[in-house]
């Protein structure tokens, strides 16, 4: 009896299982956790979840390719991706139809767009904007008789525009071939001349004005009657 009581004295003093530690981990015996059970287990999941990682072979069943996709967040279809294209930027089946048979998930392809638009698209505006401004100055230089002219032309034009023109009417007549062509015509005074002490226009059509400047058909196809809108847009407003 004596022997028997001390040994449920000895039991009590051992700790009981904790609740959040499963039974098969958990040695009643001596009142620890199983090491061992754990370390096993712990291994056989990460065995499993990096076969599961793993982009399945191409002649693995359907139900496997499909866990490994729903897994990893990758759509059924290149199709099925539910891009939200950022501004200026449209969704390229193409480029989607790459991206699927890569593996990339759906946020992974959104964020190929948004990085599209936050690095790449900048730099081909850029170099569109580069290759137009160019060609304007070929345009500028035949028109005034060759490259040299132009440039004394040039430096004429920019004198008296800073001198006699507000900044933003400046800055919109110096981007296009018309524009440097309107203020040759003011300075030779062919056009009625804008001072820099006419009114500064209102912020609402000056901004939609500059707006208009970074429309495309405005950089970079040059559309005749859109230039036109924006040049016009800005003389009406010194004018009053």
């Amino acid at each position: 009896m004596t022997e028997s009581l001390l040994e449920t004295a000895l039991d009590t003093d051992k700790p009981g299982r904790p609740a959040e530690i499963p039974e098969k981990f958990w040695d009643a015996e001596r009142g620890e956790l199983r090491v061992d059970a754990l370390v096993k287990s712990y291994r056989e999941l990460e065995r499993r979840m990096s076969q599961r990682a793993t982009r399945p072979a191409d002649d693995a069943d359907d139900e496997e390719k499909r866990r490994w996709r729903e897994m990893l967040d990758i759509p059924e279809s290149p199709d099925a991706y539910e891009v939200q294209a950022p501004e200026g930027l449209g969704i390229d089946p193409e480029v989607n139809a790459r991206l699927h048979q890569a593996g990339f998930s759906r946020a992974q392809t959104q964020l190929v767009y948004e990085l599209a638009a936050e690095r790449i698209l900048p730099l081909i505006v850029e170099a569109a904007q580069q290759y137009e401004a160019e060609r304007q100055v070929e345009r500028l230089s035949a028109h005034f008789g060759g490259e040299e002219r132009f440039r004394r032309t040039a430096r004429q034009l920019s004198t008296w525009g800073k001198q006699n023109l507000p900044a933003p009417v400046f800055e919109a007549l110096a981007t296009t071939f018309e524009g440097v062509l309107a203020m040759e015509r003011m300075m030779a005074g062919h056009e009625p001349a804008m001072t820099r002490d006419t009114d500064t226009p209102t912020a609402e059509s000056e901004d939609e004005l500059r707006k208009l400047m970074r429309d495309p058909r405005y950089w970079r196809s040059r559309e005749p009657d859109f230039v036109r809108r924006v040049t016009d847009g800005f003389r009406r407003i010194v004018g009053g």
